[in-house]
C-alpha cells in the first residue's frame, strides 16, 4: 500500500497524468512569427483559434529599414513557424530567423511561392539594376489568397490534427477575397479611365494596379529611401499637369512635403493617408484587418478619382476564422 502512494507522488511531482492535454490549452497551439501586418491578419484568418501569433513589425514601421531587436530573436527562437514576404522585403528578419530557428521549426517565404520571376515588377522605388523586386504583392487581393493557400499548408505540416480547421478557415477566407475583388473591380470601374492613374508616396500598387486597370505614373520614395532630387520632382510636375491627374496619395505614415508641393504647384488634390502596410482602426476594431485596409484604400482612391465607392460597402471587412 505504501509503495502505491510513493508511486502515485512520484508521477505527481513528474507530471505524468492520466489522459492526453487539451489541444485547446496555449501551451499545445502553434506558435507563428509575422512581420507587417496583412501578413500577421492573414496568419490569423487561417491559425484562428489554434495558434499563439506574434508580429514582429508594428503597423507605420517602415519594414524596409525595419532593425530586429533581441525580443524578436526570442520571439523567432520559440517559433513553430516563421511567415515573411521575402524578396527583399524585411532580409533582417529573415537573417535573423535563418540563425535562430529551432529544431523542426519552419521558415516560409512568401513572395516567392506567389509569383515568379517573369513576374516581378521593378520601378521608381525598386530599380531593376538594385536587382530586388517590388515586393508589395500582397496589394492584389488574389495574391493575399495565395499566401492564404500557402499560410495553410505549413500549418498543416506542423498540425495535421488541425488539416480540417485550417483548411475550413481557408476557404472563408477565400470567399472573403473573391467579394472583394469583384467590389474592387465594380469600384475601379467606376472611375474615369483617364483618372485612373496613380501618384504615390512609395510604389505600393505595382501588383495591385494591372488587376484593377490603374497606371502607376510614379512615385516619391527612392530605392534608398532618400528625398527625390529636383530634377525628379520637375519631372513628375510636368507629369501630373500634362495629364491632368486629379489627385495625388501620400502615405499615412510618412508625411511627404514633396507631395504637398506638387499639389500646389499643378493643383492636384493631395491625400495623405494611403496605407499598405498600416491596418485602419484600432486593434479590435472591425476594420482593423487585410480586407478593412484593401477597402479603406480603394474608397480613398475612388472618391479622390471621380469613382463610386458604393460596391465596397457590401464586403464585410471582419475577420473570418472559425472560434
Amino acid at each position: 500500500m505504501r509503495f502505491w502512494l510513493v508511486a502515485a507522488l512520484l508521477l505527481l511531482v513528474l507530471g505524468v497524468t492520466a489522459g492526453p492535454r487539451a489541444p485547446t490549452e496555449a501551451r499545445d497551439r502553434i506558435k507563428v512569427v509575422t512581420t507587417v501586418a496583412p501578413l500577421t491578419n492573414i496568419a490569423l484568418n487561417i491559425g484562428g483559434s489554434r495558434i499563439d501569433l506574434v508580429g514582429l513589425i508594428p503597423g507605420g514601421v517602415d519594414s524596409h529599414t525595419y532593425e530586429t531587436s533581441p525580443s524578436d530573436a526570442r520571439e523567432v527562437a520559440t517559433a513553430d513557424l516563421v511567415v515573411v514576404n521575402g524578396l527583399a522585403l524585411e532580409d533582417a528578419v529573415v537573417e535573423l530567423a535563418r540563425a535562430n530557428l529551432k529544431p523542426g521549426a519552419r521558415l516560409l517565404e512568401l513572395g516567392e511561392y506567389t509569383i515568379t520571376r517573369d513576374q516581378w515588377v521593378f520601378d521608381f522605388s525598386f530599380p531593376e539594376e538594385e536587382g530586388s523586386p517590388n515586393p508589395h504583392i500582397w496589394m492584389n487581393p488574389l495574391y493575399a489568397a495565395g499566401y492564404a493557400e500557402l499560410i495553410r499548408d505549413d500549418l498543416i505540416e506542423i498540425d495535421p490534427e488541425g488539416a480540417q480547421y485550417y483548411t475550413a478557415n481557408t476557404l472563408h477566407f477565400k470567399g472573403r477575397i473573391e467579394e472583394l475583388d469583384r467590389a474592387i473591380l465594380a469600384t475601379a470601374a467606376s472611375i474615369p479611365g483617364q483618372n485612373r492613374r496613380l501618384l504615390t508616396y512609395h510604389d505600393s500598387f505595382a501588383y495591385f494596379s494591372p488587376r484593377y486597370g490603374f497606371s502607376v505614373i510614379g512615385a516619391i520614395q527612392p530605392a534608398d529611401f532618400s528625398e527625390p532630387s529636383a530634377r525628379e520632382v520637375a519631372t513628375l510636375i510636368d507629369q501630373v499637369r500634362a495629364e491632368g491627374v486629379p489627385a495625388i496619395f501620400g502615405s499615412e505614415v510618412f508625411p511627404s512635403p514633396v507631395l504637398e508641393q506638387i499639389a500646389r504647384e499643378t493643383g492636384a488634390r493631395y491625400y495623405d493617408d494611403l496605407r499598405d502596410d498600416d491596418l485602419p482602426g484600432e486593434e479590435g476594431a472591425p476594420e482593423h484587418t487585410y480586407v478593412g485596409m484593401m477597402l479603406f484604400d480603394v474608397r480613398l482612391m475612388a472618391e479622390a478619382l471621380g469613382g463610386n465607392p458604393a460596391p465596397l460597402a457590401g464586403v464585410d471587412p471582419r475577420n473570418t476564422f472559425e472560434p
